[in-house]
């Protein structure tokens, strides 16, 4: 049903709510077999059938018509792996600059790029969380000159920061330093290397104590067996599982490090929260993660897959002001990763788009008159 996808994925709100906050009026349409419209916080969310799977949905069925009656200035596109969708929402509104928005899609096999390389080339505009992830696309003739790249987080997050003391009392959790881990067990978020450096770590820190809220887990048994033949890993290394969402923001503020070993990520969910709790990140040096901490301005940034460099990054920052480095991990997400900014950023990005577009027009000898207004 539409009241659970909003509920079980929150970012389709938050980034919608966003631009909303930054003076765009925003329409969400989403792919659902039930026909729904309703108006939250601002913004309009229509669900309805559309798609390979319902044909009669396309640009001459109600999608065609909704898109008409909405008559959009921009149309942003999340995901990139949606060429023929692309190929016929440009047919359905030519003219309407089409922002494609990455959220970890990998190159596509040879035999899917030339689809993927028309859907490239209808849009006006590509967005990544970081540039360095538009290389590979780039590189495979994918995106082309004329098409705009612009950098932007994914989404936000409505995590604020709390006391730690009194969320360790209410939690029952303890450490010195309390290092967090929020991600699946699996080979990506690599929660050995991460258990490694942890262990060398605990040589200096015999206090520090770790706590893990996973999904998805196919380590876990490898996690566990690495757990029993580690001595420095003994009584220190909490495996809560899948835990409610609210657990994870108090946790976040009890917290004292958050740890990440990813090797990709689109962009970095637990990060941005963690950010916005106040809690200082010790994770991988990898595009997305570089994006998000400033270059590693707060926190620390380490090699994927290299235990001792985590194991030296944990000793430094457990060893700095603990209030300055979260007064510094919280003013990093109310700039660059809050409601206002990443909203700030979308509009500047429509904006541009539109006088990309009129530039266009002028040029081949047409007139366009434009305002950010709907999406």
């Amino acid at each position: 049903m539409p009241e659970r996808l909003l509920q079980d994925w929150p970012s389709l709100a938050d980034v919608a709510e966003c631009a909303r906050r930054a003076g765009v009026r925003v329409h969400v349409i989403q792919a659902c077999p039930h026909s729904q419209h309703w108006v939250r916080d601002g913004v309009n969310y229509h669900f309805l059938p559309f798609g390979d799977s319902h044909p009669a949905g396309g640009p001459a069925g109600c999608f065609g018509k909704l898109l008409r009656t909405i008559a959009p200035d921009i149309l942003h596109v999340h995901g990139l792996d949606f060429a023929r969708d692309v190929l016929s929402l440009a047919a359905a509104a030519p003219g309407i600059p089409i922002l494609l928005q990455d959220h970890a899609s990998r190159l596509p096999r040879p035999w899917r790029r030339t689809l993927w390389r028309r859907g490239f080339s209808a849009a006006s505009g590509i967005a990544f969380c970081s540039l360095e992830q538009a290389q590979p696309f780039a590189a495979a003739g994918l995106i082309s000159r004329r098409t705009k790249v612009y950098e932007i987080p994914e989404s936000t997050s409505r995590f604020t920061p709390g006391d730690k003391d009194q969320a360790r009392r209410s939690l029952g959790v303890s450490g010195d330093p309390l290092v967090l881990w929020v991600g699946h067990l699996d080979a990506n978020k690599d929660p050995l290397t991460v258990l490694e450096g942890i262990g060398r770590a605990a040589r200096e820190l015999p206090r520090l104590q770790l706590y893990c809220c996973y999904g998805i887990a196919p380590l876990l048994r490898a996690v566990r067996r690495r757990m029993s033949e580690d001595p420095h890993l003994s009584g220190r290394v909490h495996l809560l599982g899948r835990v409610p969402h609210a657990l994870v923001e108090q946790l976040m503020s009890a917290a004292d490090i958050f740890v990440s070993g990813s090797h990709r990520e689109g962009s970095g969910y637990a990060l941005i929260e963690a950010l916005a709790c106040g809690l200082p990140p010790v994770v991988t040096d990898i595009p997305s993660f570089c994006s998000l901490t400033g270059a590693g301005s707060v926190g620390a940034l380490w090699p994927s897959g290299d235990a001792g460099a985590l194991c030296n990054s944990l000793l430094s920052v457990a060893a700095r002001p603990r209030a300055q480095m979260r007064a510094a991990a919280r003013d990093r997400f109310d700039n660059e990763l809050s409601f206002g900014a990443v909203g700030r950023k979308l509009a500047s990005i429509y904006q541009d788009l539109l006088e990309r577009r009129h530039i266009s027009c002028v040029a081949a000898g047409g007139r366009l008159e434009a305002v950010v207004d709907h999406v």
